[in-house]
């Protein structure tokens, strides 16, 4: 039976934050109209012929459904598929609307990892952002979730942000690295459009760091998270030993998805396809056709080919040449020669008989190496 990594959306939130583009809503009044139409969608895919090796609950914040809610839908995933018995089970969560109570309905539902949002351990820096939780009320929420339990927990930091600096920063990985979680992400904060960074940036009212400030926090991430135990294995992502993200795996390695809720997206026998966005469509469509599907593409030889290779140079140790003609029958310096040779001499990409991978100067410019397989 085909492996397959399951991703549930549940769009909603206490408040948006300032840099977030995610579908998501600051809204609770279509919570049981969504739970409802979510329900309905994965029994709509119940008996698929595949086994689920990882299930990832993602939003918005997950965590601002009640316990009977969660409970309900997680019931129904276990109704609904063929569960593997060694499933990494992951729920993002806000540190604020976690509790103790809703930590142990989590763990009796099989729930074994969590991700929390932390951002930065500055709590100007999280007011900055919109954030509703403070530094210390997300390390009260850590060592609840370590007393209920849970042995597997990752946390994301953003760097970049506004008015921050990389003594800031080095700050954050330190006191994140005393409470030792098994997984931290570190993301570079992307200003997107539509969001109320966008408007502060189009303001000329966001002062970021520069672009060597912010290079300077990418390695300093890494220096001090390698020096505290912690494996550099995809470039935003660092882990203790075996305690990689399984399902995100998946994407890196162009395996097969299926995204459930609004707006999300899936990747099954070389079609992507998508739900619809907005919390009405979506459930319209459900309620009409069991699915909420909106639309999808055959990706043709060459589509699988590019994204093969950007998603495999995301991991530190690059793209298995083995892997590569496993799933295409041919080996990628015969497909990608002239490109290859073009990143060697930029100095963004290395290779040797085994892997292609980007080089140090390649993390830093790695949208610059990743252009050149489009």
């Amino acid at each position: 039976m085909k492996e397959l990594a399951l991703y549930v959306h549940i769009p909603f939130c206490v408040k948006k934050c300032a840099y977030c583009d995610f579908n998501s809503y600051a809204e609770t009044e279509s919570i049981p109209l969504y739970v409802d139409s979510l329900k309905r969608e994965i029994s709509f895919y119940s008996g698929i012929n595949r086994i689920v090796t990882s299930i990832y609950i993602g939003g918005g914040t997950p965590t601002v459904l009640s316990e009977g809610d969660l409970t309900s839908i997680i019931e129904t995933i276990y109704g609904a598929f063929n569960i593997s018995a060694s499933l990494e089970f992951t729920v993002e969560a806000n540190p604020e609307t976690l509790s103790r109570r809703k930590l142990a309905v989590l763990r009796d539902a099989g729930v074994n990892r969590l991700s929390m949002g932390l951002q930065a351990f500055q709590d100007e820096l999280l007011k900055i952002m919109g954030r509703i939780h403070t530094a210390k009320g997300f390390e009260e929420k850590f060592i609840i979730a370590r007393e209920e339990g849970f042995d597997n927990i990752n946390v994301d930091l953003i760097f970049g942000l506004p008015n921050q600096s990389v003594d800031d920063f080095r700050y954050s990985l330190g006191r994140l690295a005393d409470l030792s979680p098994e997984h931290v992400s570190c993301y570079g904060l992307t200003v997107e459009e539509g969001t109320e960074f966008y408007r502060l940036q189009k303001e000329g009212r966001l002062p970021l760091p520069s672009e060597d400030e912010e290079r300077k926090m990418y390695h300093t991430a890494r220096e001090i998270l390698k020096e505290r135990g912690y494996s550099h294995y995809e470039i935003s992502n660092f882990a203790k030993p075996g305690r990689e993200c399984r399902h995100n795996l998946v994407y890196w390695t162009y395996g097969e998805y299926l995204g459930l809720g609004a707006g999300a997206h899936s990747f099954m026998d070389g079609v992507r396809f998508y739900n619809a966005y907005g919390i009405r469509d979506y459930a319209e469509r459900v309620r009409s056709r069991g699915k909420g599907v909106e639309g999808e593409e055959s990706l043709s030889l060459e589509e699988q080919q590019s994204e093969f290779m950007i998603l495999g140079l995301r991991l530190i140790k690059g793209v298995r040449k083995a892997e590569f003609y496993k799933r295409f029958g041919k080996d990628p310096d015969s497909v990608y020669g002239s490109v290859l040779e073009l990143l060697k001499k930029k100095e963004l990409v290395t290779e040797d008989g085994e892997y292609i991978r980007l080089t140090e100067r390649g993390l830093d410019l790695a949208n610059e190496a990743f252009v050149e397989f489009l």
